[in-house]
């Protein structure tokens, strides 16, 4: 997944109801699909952040010195400027980039 390129929206912006639940036809379930996909992104998000962040990390014993690298800093505001995970996964919704299926009517069919 490419922070970078997303279209997602860093502020609340309104959505129409229709355009959320058209794919799956109850506005419920819809939510429940992005909600899912909204935690995912945020453990991938968070995990990569944790991931940079350890490459500055510098281990002393000594509480009383802290230090401030720019590139660390950098890091995290970039990470503080990408759009919210939930509106990232809103705009795959809508993109329809999320593969969802119901096992409760797979599991009918067989």
């Amino acid at each position: 997944m490419d922070l970078k390129k997303s279209k997602a929206p860093v502020n609340t912006t309104t959505i129409d109801k229709n355009m959320v639940d058209y794919p799956t036809g109850n506005i419920y379930e819809a939510i429940s699909i992005i909600s899912k996909r909204a935690n995912q992104i945020n453990v991938d998000i968070k995990k990569e952040l944790l991931e940079k962040l350890d490459e500055f990390a510098t281990y002393n014993d000594s509480l009383e010195e802290v230090f401030e690298n720019k590139e660390q800093i950098e890091v995290s505001k970039f990470y503080e400027r990408l759009p919210k995970p939930h509106s990232l996964s809103v705009q795959e919704w809508l993109d329809d980039k999320i593969y969802y299926r119901n096992t409760a009517t797979d599991s009918e069919s067989i």
